[in-house]
């Protein structure tokens, strides 16, 4: 057992800090905000307004950095994939890790929606009423979903996106001049027309992103100057992100005094972020506990127990340090030394892993979103719930292995359902905590994937150690993983 030593504790202190302090930011904006209501006279949207105004700069520096920090992260973290090296163990890892996040976006779904934590209440009336304030159809939003995936104009996407509308007929049925019927009841016979809102279309920057990354990797060499720019650029957009995060004690403060005068019934929004946490550790644990070691099962044909208890340490360092890539050394050194998983396939895997693998982040920011609505009593049609898995889903790649990054990941899925980006102060009471739960699950789905890559790598592995088969892939060492980043320090001297 390891020895509990003076510099430990330092050292977890000095990691928690920011922790730390964006809760006493919390509770201080509670106590603060509370403190404000008990005035008799009721406070006004324009002093409301004033109270708030240092958490919305806040928000807007979060916004800002959603297109730098997303596209370059994904494009890096795709072109870094080498196509041609272990071919095999790549493509399997990469795909383990797609389908996990996507079967984790779709059970937060699933769960947010039975549950319906931002308003149990809600009955069907309610529902129609707080719908899109313009008339579509379900074909109409799956159709843009489409459309807004392949943007004519990738300057234009950074600023808006496209949106079918439909042109009501007026109070009775007709039919026009090119021999149409106008149903005002039945809107698949109304008039079609587009408009683009003044909403940045992330869904076509991601695709984009992911398109040009794959395409880097292929080229190799030649493409090897544009990526090193792209990984540049992230790497210098995690630094100005962990800049604005240090900031989030403040501005948290502010924001959710500013909230807490809005609010109508405190007692209403205290229960509903109370069945937020429920819904979102419900969605953790099955995931982490049920879901994984069942594909681990499954495609192993071996039991997982052992192979999970075996990485308990790299849980609780992943819960004490609330950052992933933090925890690579540990999961790796305990993926070897105690699952005996080949040091060639963790150190390969990991890594990419810590980068593009975030089940519980993925599982968080769906579910967050759609409560967030529930709370607006804002109905969501299909098109805009598939929006938010693939959005959720593409965030949780692209976010940073810091704590609490998800905040600017979770502004970014926000805006594609058009939900303001101030909401995310909504959940920012028990968000450090769950950013804790979600990081543990995040390191387990990496162990797992690790050793479902090793158990079906097998057969490869004793071919190249025989001579039979050529490539491969080179093991990092230990003493290159670096703790503060998902890369390795070869990687960035080879840059």
């Amino acid at each position: 057992m390891a020895k509990l030593t003076k510099a430990k504790v330092k050292g977890c202190l000095k990691s928690s800090a920011l922790t730390f302090a964006t809760l006493a930011g919390v509770i201080g904006g509670v106590i603060f905000g509370l403190c404000l209501r008990q005035r008799e006279q009721p406070w006004t949207d324009r002093e409301v307004m004033y109270i708030s105004y240092v958490g919305e700069l806040f928000l807007r520096m979060l916004k800002a950095l959603i297109l730098p920090l997303i596209v370059p992260s994904l494009i890096a973290a795709v072109g870094s994939l080498d196509m041609s090296l272990s071919g095999r163990v790549g493509g399997r890892a990469v795909a383990y890790y797609m389908t996990t996040t996507v079967m984790a976006v779709i059970l937060g779904i699933i769960l947010v929606t039975i549950i319906h934590p931002g308003k149990p209440t809600l009955n069907d009336d309610e529902i129609e009423k707080s719908g899109e304030s313009r008339n579509v159809t379900a074909a109409d939003t799956l159709m843009d979903l489409g459309r807004n995936l392949l943007p004519p104009n990738l300057v234009k996407a950074t600023v808006a996106q496209y949106r079918t509308v439909l042109v009501n007929p007026g109070e009775a049925a007709f039919v026009d001049d090119a021999g149409q019927m106008r149903d005002p009841k039945n809107l698949y016979t109304w008039a079609i027309k587009g408009e683009y809102s003044d909403s940045t279309n992330i869904l076509g920057l991601v695709f984009f992103a992911v398109i040009l990354g794959i395409t880097l990797a292929i080229m190799e060499e030649r493409g090897k100057p544009l990526l090193d720019f792209f990984t540049c650029l992230s790497e210098a957009m995690m630094t100005i992100t962990t800049w604005v995060i240090y900031m989030a004690p403040v501005g948290v403060f502010f924001l959710i005094g500013g909230q807490i005068l809005g609010m109508e019934d405190m007692s209403m929004v205290a229960g509903q972020l109370g069945m937020y946490f429920f819904t979102v550790m419900l969605g953790l644990f099955f995931h982490g506990f049920v879901v994984l070691p069942i594909v681990y099962a499954v495609c192993t044909r071996r039991m997982p127990f052992r192979f999970i208890a075996n990485m308990m340490n790299a849980f609780t360092t992943a819960f004490g340090t609330a950052s992933s890539s933090a925890t690579l050394p540990v999961t790796i050194n305990l993926l070897e030394e105690k699952n005996g998983v080949d040091p060639r396939i963790a150190r390969f895997v990991l890594p990419i892993g810590a980068t593009i693998n975030m089940d519980g982040t993925a599982l968080y920011e769906a579910v967050a979103a759609i409560f967030i609505s529930q709370v607006r009593s804002m109905g969501l049609s299909i098109g805009q719930i598939i929006a938010i898995s693939i959005t959720a889903t593409a965030a949780s790649i692209g976010a940073a292995g810091i704590p609490q990054a998800g905040l600017v990941t979770m502004v970014m899925v926000l805006d594609t359902v058009g939900l303001p980006a101030e909401d995310v102060t909504i959940i920012l009471a028990v968000d450090w905590l769950l950013d804790r739960f979600r990081t543990a699950i995040n390191v387990l789905g990496d162990s797992i994937g690790a050793g479902l890559v090793y158990e079906l790598s097998k057969a490869e592995l004793e071919l190249f150690n025989q001579g039979k088969i050529e490539g491969g892939f080179e093991a990092v060492p230990m003493n290159e993983i670096d703790e503060d980043n998902a890369t390795t320090t070869k990687d960035r001297n080879n840059k």
